[in-house]
């Protein structure tokens, strides 16, 4: 028997007081409805059924795209196995669920989940999955459930039905098992049932809950499936929930990283988002925060206040504080920082340094090269052993277009020096300090520009007059 999964993301999320539809707010960088997906699909179901509404077409957009952004390959194969299903006017959870069973093989396993719960966990769904003849509910118990459904049971403990706050007499409302809106069944059983659900509640819905009762009343055993933890069970209501979840994700990020062996000197300060992968004896200092792909090899250090995106970092390199570096590859025994700013297409070669309140930008440093303090690199190709000394730019755009910097191996540039690129640098020269250099310089001479210097006896400043 195929299994199917069908995600609700209709909803509008009023409470998120936000213009982006619910599913979209992103926990650890990646949008919630993202994460449900990526989790889904490794039940391996024959399709996922997404019920969209509020903003369908952004939300088809921004995941479709995020999809197929993906690093892992398996993921981009996931939009041919989606199925977006549109509820024009939201009449529940109920109809939004009989509109995806539509699409539904009549023999299959359903699982139904809502896209504002992206902490669930595979092993969870693989238990709730597993429904032989019975519907499974995934049920938690709260010391505080206000607002949310209540699981009631007969005096065998036998789940009966759920009934909502809105419509929940005071006894009722003081159950603390609630429903998380997770349930399995098989589709033709829901497809039944559904066909038989009102509207007569408080809120003029189909209640997708309603199918409790009328498995009951069909003698079909309803099963409680209890998560591991809580958490893969909380959703989204409003920011303050967002920000909630976000805390419990960037701690179950902290913890896998500590476990693989990485020291993270304060899991409470560390954001990951996206995915990492790092070697042994690495060290992450507080407020880092990781997003994208980003690969580190062993013995690496990596300051505070440091953000690292898209990037991979070769053995026992040191990234010291306050610096940022984007869509880059850092070589082995590499020190970049503090203060630096690396943009994308910047490669360094092995034991490259790249000081304070230095930018480089789609530029190869080569090995054992030195760019120290207060400079510019775009747009360059450095060979190996080259300094660059302090306040020296590449001066590689004309207003209009770009051009290439090309400097060979054990070359000089003393500081304060300007390079009007298109230029190449020949292996040995040396650039003298404080020089504007426009032509090609040849191997192993000495290029050098600067005014006269002359100086005037019994100078004078200007003072300012009363």
């Amino acid at each position: 028997m195929s299994l199917e999964i069908i995600i609700l993301a209709a909803g509008q999320g009023k409470r998120m007081r936000s213009s982006l539809p619910k599913v979209l707010h992103r926990v650890g960088g990646k949008p919630m409805l993202q994460h449900l997906i990526e989790t889904a699909q490794k039940l391996r179901p024959k399709r996922i059924h997404i019920v969209v509404g509020h903003g369908k077409d952004e939300v088809i957009e921004t995941i479709t795209a995020g999809l197929q952004a993906a690093p892992d390959a398996r993921k981009k194969t996931l939009n041919r196995k989606i199925n977006w299903v549109t509820q024009s006017k939201q009449r529940g959870t109920g109809h939004a669920v009989k509109l995806a069973l539509a699409d539904v093989g009549v023999r299959s396993t359903v699982i139904v989940l809502n896209g504002d719960v992206p902490l669930v966990t595979p092993a969870t769904l693989r238990k709730v999955s597993r429904v032989n003849n019975n519907l499974n509910l995934m049920t938690i118990e709260l010391d505080n459930p206000k607002g949310l459904g209540r699981i009631l049971r007969d005096s065998r403990g036998r789940i009966t039905a759920i009934v909502e706050e809105k419509d929940a007499s005071a006894s009722e409302k003081k159950i603390r098992e609630i429903n998380t809106n997770c349930l399995a069944a098989k589709a033709a059983s829901l497809i039944k049932w559904l066909s038989s659900v009102k509207s007569n509640n408080a809120q003029g819905e189909y209640y997708l809950t309603d199918v409790i009762g009328c498995a009951v009343r069909d003698g079909v055993a309803v099963r409680s499936i209890r998560p591991a933890d809580t958490s893969e069970t909380l959703g989204v209501n409003s920011k303050a929930d967002l920000a909630g979840l976000e805390r419990i994700y960037q701690r179950q990020c902290s913890d896998r990283l500590m476990a693989s062996g990485v020291t993270v000197m304060d899991p409470e300060r560390l954001d990951i988002r996206g995915t990492c992968r790092f070697g042994n004896d690495c060290t992450v200092d507080i407020n880092v925060i990781l997003e994208g792909t980003v690969k580190v090899g062993n013995n690496v250090r990596i300051g505070p206040n440091t953000v690292i995106r898209n990037t991979t970092i070769g053995h026992h390199s040191v990234i010291e504080a306050n610096s940022v570096i984007e869509n880059a590859t850092i070589g082995k025994g590499c020190s970049v920082g503090p203060f630096a700013r690396i943009r994308p297409e910047t490669v360094l070669g092995d034991k490259a340094r790249i000081g304070n309140f230095v930018e480089t930008k789609k530029s190869t440093i080569g090995r054992g090269s030195k760019v120290n303090h207060l400079s510019y690199v775009g747009d360059s190709d450095i060979g190996e052993d080259v300094n660059i000394g302090a306040g020296v730019i590449t001066c590689n755009y004309d207003g209009a277009n770009k051009y290439k910097t090309v400097i060979g191996n054990n070359v000089f540039v003393g500081s304060d020096s300007q390079l009007v690129a298109p230029l190449r640098i020949a292996d040995g020269a040396t650039i003298g300090a404080g020089s504007t250099i426009t032509s090609d310089v040849e191997i192993g001479a000495l290029a050098i520009s600067r005014g006269k210097q002359r100086s005037v006896k019994n100078w004078e400043r200007p003072r300012k007059k009363k």
